[in-house]
């Protein structure tokens, strides 16, 4: 099987020095390969291509034969890393705590070890607008909730 620290390390040293980065890389029987890409500001389908010939280019199917996917870390799929967390400051998220509750407000900080999350009044509920934190220990899942309202 071929080795996920090597894909590893060829995607990055192809992204070094730009603002995209690896999310995740996995290996799974049979040689299917999957890699996940995102950047600090957006990340194209011809960055996937540009690191999806690379790796390919990287490896010799001759001695083992592979299936190579490589994509964007999509609007719907969770956070991973602190990095994505900063592109979503001053954006609404939805974060599931290890425990079970769910919080939704605006990401107004990421810290270290934890993130600062604004949760608006709600007049139905009859709460008041308050500042938590929570600690990245504590996150079961962070997503972006996206909007189309202006």
């Amino acid at each position: 099987m071929i080795d996920k620290q090597l894909i590893v390390k060829l995607a990055e040293s192809e992204l070094k020095g730009t603002d995209k980065f690896l999310v995740n890389v996995s290996v799974n029987p049979g040689n299917k390969i999957s890699v996940i890409l995102d950047g600090d500001t957006s990340i194209s389908i011809d960055d996937c291509i540009e690191i999806s010939r690379f790796i390919e280019s990287s490896l010799d199917r001759e001695v083992e034969d592979f299936e190579l996917s490589v994509s964007s870390a999509g609007l719907d799929q969770p956070l991973k890393l602190i990095r994505q967390y900063k592109k979503y400051k001053n954006k609404e998220i939805s974060v599931l705590t290890g425990e079970g509750l769910k919080q939704k407000g605006i990401l107004t900080g990421i810290l270290n070890d934890r993130i600062q999350l604004c949760i608006p009044e709600n007049k139905k509920k009859k709460t008041k607008e308050q500042n938590i934190e929570i600690l990245f220990s504590d996150i079961k899942e962070t997503k972006a909730i996206i909007s189309f309202k202006k």
